[in-house]
C-alpha cells in the first residue's frame, strides 16, 4: 500500500502555489494517490481587484489570485497533468484559506497537505501568522511545505 493515498494541495493562483502543485503532483503520481487541487476564494468585483493590485503591488497576488477561481484551477489542473498526476479533482471554496484547506483535507481523509512556503518567513507572517505554518499547526495530517520563494 503506498504511504499516500489522497493528496491536497492549496493554490491560490501565485507561481509559489503553482510551484506547490508541481511538487504535490509528482508526490501523488509517485504514490498513484488522488490529488485534490483547492483555491479558497473571496469573491471580488474587478474593481476591488484592480484597486487591490494598484495599493499592494508584489502582494496581489492574495487578491488577484483569488478572484478566477476556475481559472486558477484549470491552470492547476493543467500542470498536475504534466507532474504525471492521473486522478485530480479540483475544488472551489469560499473562505480564509487555512480553514478551508483544514476542511478540505478532513473531508477528503487526505494523508498529506501540501502547500509552499510564501508567508513563512516575512515579519507580518511571524506576527500574525502565515498560511504554511498555521496549516502546519492546525491540520492533523502530514504537511509539506514546498520551497517555493
Amino acid at each position: 500500500m503506498a504511504a499516500y493515498q489522497t493528496v491536497v494541495v492549496g493554490t491560490d493562483g501565485s507561481d509559489s502555489s503553482f510551484a506547490a502543485v508541481d511538487r504535490a503532483a509528482s508526490v501523488a503520481a509517485d504514490a498513484a494517490a488522488t490529488l485534490v487541487i483547492v483555491c479558497a476564494y473571496y469573491p471580488a468585483s474587478k474593481q476591488e481587484v484592480e484597486r487591490a493590485q494598484d495599493e499592494l503591488g508584489d502582494e496581489a497576488y492574495q487578491v488577484v489570485g483569488s478572484a478566477p477561481a476556475e481559472d486558477t484551477l484549470q491552470t492547476a489542473r493543467d500542470r498536475a497533468i504534466k507532474a504525471g498526476a492521473a486522478k485530480i479533482e479540483t475544488v472551489a471554496v469560499k473562505g480564509a484559506p487555512v480553514d478551508v484547506l483544514r476542511d478540505v483535507a478532513a473531508e477528503r481523509k487526505a494523508d498529506l497537505l501540501v502547500v509552499g512556503n510564501r508567508g513563512l518567513n516575512t515579519l507580518t507572517g511571524r506576527i500574525l501568522g502565515s498560511v504554511p505554518s498555521e496549516v502546519a499547526r492546525k491540520s492533523g495530517v502530514d504537511v509539506l511545505i514546498v520551497h517555493t520563494t
